[in-house]
């Protein structure tokens, strides 16, 4: 019997961890007997436009196929523009309580692990009937906001309509067109969306940049196949097309948010709190040579951070990485008009919901349920009660995806480094807790535990660690200093 592929091993890693951290690996026979059943997705009452003319793209990965949103624009007088962004309407095909629905609400997300990706909806649905493909009609709801030159937003609605994405383009090339490295094969309407929308979602940023929004630069990895052989890690690089999606998504949320409040909505809101490790935080600007307030200032970091990038551009990853975790991680807070859910620290928003990927993430399926009913002019379709349930789920489940992707992502680290037990690498703490203290090397970009020697080592210190030990089935990397 021959041994199994490298990809064959990580994907039944992935599926045991899924299964240890309660998540259902595979659609129960109803769900996707619910998704084969179905052979559109009509209408449900909810008021449409008809959109379906205007020049919509998708920028998405280049292995995407559950697509969530379009983008379009136009420009207004006095260097205004006007953006819409379409999302598709997954609570159309999945109605509350169905067998699909009922799956993804126990497991909440889309997991995506290197080698298996387990979707949230049957892919009947995600990559079909509910994906906003090249070329075919879908209903969506659309943001629609206007942005002065500034980056303020002016105006702002939600409505539902039917819309058609006129071209499905991927992050890379878009990224290239955009920085001028290389030439885009789309019409000239497309492409002059393109430098619209991106000059948008740069006045955004720069808005939010000067409220204090964080300006951070990951050093992260991605694990890559040739065929089902392990080939390596490729670091993850920064893409000017990722940044203009961005940018257009959290302003969407910012309008959602705002949309159910003032229609008396309570709302799921994504929130991140300031930092309970502020004084760690300090403690790395100050060796930095920059003095940062004593309680947590978003600007002052944002200014630290941005500094950082201009004197040392190869570094910057690292301190990033860093801060990150120092912050911590968001959660979803239910907010209603008479209460006041905190912001998000990082994004220097105050208000938040995840609206943006319901194919993806069930609270952003529950906020589209909440704005329907607000166009219907019904009751809202959960009390707060029960939205406060869920959101503490969708937490739980998010930070429980979060362990699945990272468990095989380390096996996958675990399988190129096997053969390196005993050697010496330089690493950044990435944790210190009580629960143990975790590194990454800087070549390769591997993470693991430090199980000897960690006394007095905390977060965003530099150290020199040993391999002494690897498990792949666990994805266990043990490192000694």
């Amino acid at each position: 019997m021959s041994q199994p592929t490298a990809h064959e091993q990580l994907a039944g890693i992935a599926v045991r961890a899924m299964r240890e951290r309660g998540f259902d690996p595979e659609f129960p026979h109803d769900a996707l007997a619910q998704a084969a059943g179905l052979t559109d997705v009509p209408a449900d009452g909810v008021p449409l436009r008809d959109l379906r003319e205007l020049p919509w793209c998708s920028i998405d990965n280049d292995d995407s196929k559950d697509l969530d949103q379009l983008s379009v624009a136009e420009p207004l007088a006095g260097g205004a523009a006007r953006v819409l962004v379409a999302i598709a309407d997954v609570d159309a095909a999945v109605a509350r309580d169905s067998p699909v629905d009922r799956h993804a609400a126990v497991n909440t997300t889309s997991v995506y692990t290197p080698a298996r990706v387990f979707p949230m909806l049957p892919p009947r649905l995600s990559t079909d009937l509910t994906s906003l493909n090249e070329h075919a009609d879908r209903l969506a709801l659309v943001v629609d906001l206007t942005v002065a030159a500034a980056g303020t937003i002016e105006a702002e609605d939600v409505y539902a309509a039917r819309v058609r994405n006129q071209a499905h383009l991927v992050y890379d090339d878009v990224d290239r067109f955009l920085s001028d490295r290389g030439p885009l094969p789309q019409p000239a309407i497309i492409l002059a969306q393109l430098r619209l929308q991106d000059d948008i979602a740069q006045a955004l940023s720069q808005r939010r940049h000067e409220l204090g929004a964080l300006n951070f630069e990951l050093a992260d990895a991605r694990v890559t196949f040739d065929g089902d052989r392990l080939r390596g890690l490729q670091p993850v690089l920064p893409n000017r097309a990722k940044a203009l999606i961005e940018n257009l998504m959290i302003a969407s949320n910012g309008v959602v948010a705002r949309f159910l409040d003032r229609h008396g909505s309570a709302s799921i809101r994504r929130v991140v709190h300031a930092p309970a490790r502020w004084d760690r935080i300090v403690a790395l600007a100050a060796a930095q040579g920059t003095p940062l307030p004593a309680t947590p200032s978003a600007p002052a970091l944002a200014r630290f951070l941005t500094a950082r990038k201009a004197a040392d551009p190869d570094d910057f990853p690292e301190l990033s990485n860093a801060i990150v975790k120092l912050v911590g991680a968001g959660e979803y807070l239910v907010d209603t008009p008479s209460t006041d859910a905190p912001g998000h620290f990082a994004l220097a928003v105050k208000d938040y919901a995840h609206s943006t990927a319901p194919n993806r993430r069930y609270p952003d399926l529950l906020t589209q349920r909440l704005l329907k009913a607000v166009l219907r002019r019904e009751p809202a379709p959960y009390s707060v009660a029960a939205l406060t349930a869920l959101a503490r789920l969708c937490t739980q489940r998010e930070d429980d995806a979060n362990r699945v992707e990272r468990q095989v992502r380390k096996s996958a680290a675990a399988m190129l480094i096997v053969d390196r037990v005993g050697q010496r690498f330089p690493a950044i703490v990435t944790g210190a807790s009580p629960k143990g203290t975790y590194v990454r090397t800087l070549a390769p970009h591997v993470e693991g535990r430090v199980v000897r020697g960690e006394r007095g080592l905390d977060t965003g210190d530099r150290i020199m660690v040993q391999l002494i030990d690897v498990n792949v089935e666990r994805g266990f990397i043990d490192f000694a200093c």
